[in-house]
């Protein structure tokens, strides 16, 4: 499994467009954080790194498919696929690798952003940042982009068009990122079966996270979601 990870590693950072991934991911990020006016942090009156936690999920939505594209959809493009199954691995080793690799990329890229933390915390001349809430935050967008990658991944799996793969993980992840919110909305649940199907989004669990509450069902549910889409993707790898 963790020559599949380094191989996935050693891939996305052996060309260009990877370095270019991450870097707009961070330019964008402080442009929208400490330069543009309508969403500059500096602006605020007070430390919070909250616009950047509004921000980064939606940043994330196309930055994760851009590293999740070619996972396996290169291998069925290029034919590499087949010497994996000559290999002595079985497909949960492969998917599991793939994943692996993959968020510890997202990793590396949001990694970075903790310097933002620093810089408020220093400009900050009373009080200071919230600490418990600013550490629950980054929990809750790492897990949020170990759900992308999972997606990413899986929709990799059906496909041998890098360019499919990006768009459909894309779509699928805004979907159960936003999508059970703007549902449960609809005047038809508005007696309370709208609050258990926002339950079912990304969002409202991100969202408890982001509050600096660590809530075992919140982790249980990012575990879960993680856990059938790479199923998923292992069944697709199977079959192949």
């Amino acid at each position: 499994m963790w020559m599949i990870c380094t191989k996935e590693w050693r891939q996305f950072f052996s060309s260009l467009s990877g370095y270019i991934a991450m870097v707009v991911f961070l330019l964008l990020c402080g442009l929208l954080l400490f330069v543009f006016p309508d969403t500059s942090l500096l602006d605020f009156g007070y430390a919070s790194l909250n616009g950047f936690f509004d921000i980064a999920p939606w940043i994330l939505l196309f930055l994760v498919p851009t590293v999740t594209m070619r996972s396996l959809a290169d291998e069925y493009k290029g034919g590499t696929f087949e010497l994996l199954k000559t290999m002595p691995l079985k497909p949960s080793q492969i998917v599991w690798g793939k994943f692996f690799g993959a968020l510890l990329i997202i990793t590396l890229t949001i990694l970075p952003t903790i310097v933002y933390a620093f810089s408020l915390q220093a400009l900050s001349a009373v009080g200071g940042l919230d600490i418990g809430s600013t550490i629950g935050s980054y929990i809750g967008l790492l897990m949020l982009g170990a759900v992308y990658t999972s997606v990413g991944i899986c929709t990799s799996s059906f496909t041998n068009n890098t360019v499919v793969a990006f768009i459909s993980g894309a779509f699928v992840c805004f979907l159960l990122f936003t999508g059970f919110e703007a549902i449960s909305k609809l005047p038809v649940f508005a007696g309370g079966t709208g609050y258990y199907i926002e339950m079912l989004g990304i969002r409202f669990h991100y969202s408890s996270i982001s509050k600096g509450v660590i809530d075992i069902r919140d982790v249980v549910y990012f575990l879960g979601v993680i856990f059938i889409f790479l199923l998923i993707t292992q069944r697709n790898v199977a079959k192949r």
